[in-house]
């Protein structure tokens, strides 16, 4: 087993000891294991999923961020990061029609679209995902 921290900007999300790790890097996901050799790699949206202490799969939404491996430890500084038991969905679903809307009316005015409305289409879109796929 090896430590894992997950960290927002407003809380500790998760601290414990882990058998397993899958992270979505900007290449893929990447999965990690005790004694994994050292590393860091920025994060995109996605889903986060660990084998916790007790066996269970615990299973995370990610809006991107920056994870470090080194010394049988690995930190995840998350931009945000949520349960996926936290995650409301009405709120979810609200932020990405927002935010769709911001970009087909862009795309009605003949602008391009903003990267933070795109940005915000993606993690919102991953969070509803990532609800479905676990409810």
């Amino acid at each position: 087993m090896f430590q894992l921290s997950i960290v927002t900007p407003e809380k500790v999300v998760f601290e414990g000891q882990v058998v397993s790790l899958l992270v979505p890097g900007m290449e893929g996901y990447l999965g990690v294991l005790s004694n994994h050799a050292p590393l860091i790699t920025a994060l995109q949206p996605g889903r986060i999923e660990f084998q916790d202490d007790q066996d269970k799969i615990q299973i995370f939404s990610v809006s991107g961020g920056f994870v470090e491996v080194s010394g049988n430890r690995a930190t995840l500084l998350a931009d945000t990061a949520e349960h996926c038991e936290e995650i409301d969905i009405d709120r979810a679903q609200t932020a990405l029609q927002k935010a769709l809307k911001a970009l087909q009316d862009k795309e009605k005015a003949g602008q391009v679209s903003t990267p933070e409305a795109k940005e915000a289409a993606r993690r919102a879109a991953n969070r509803v995902r990532i609800y479905k796929e676990t409810h």
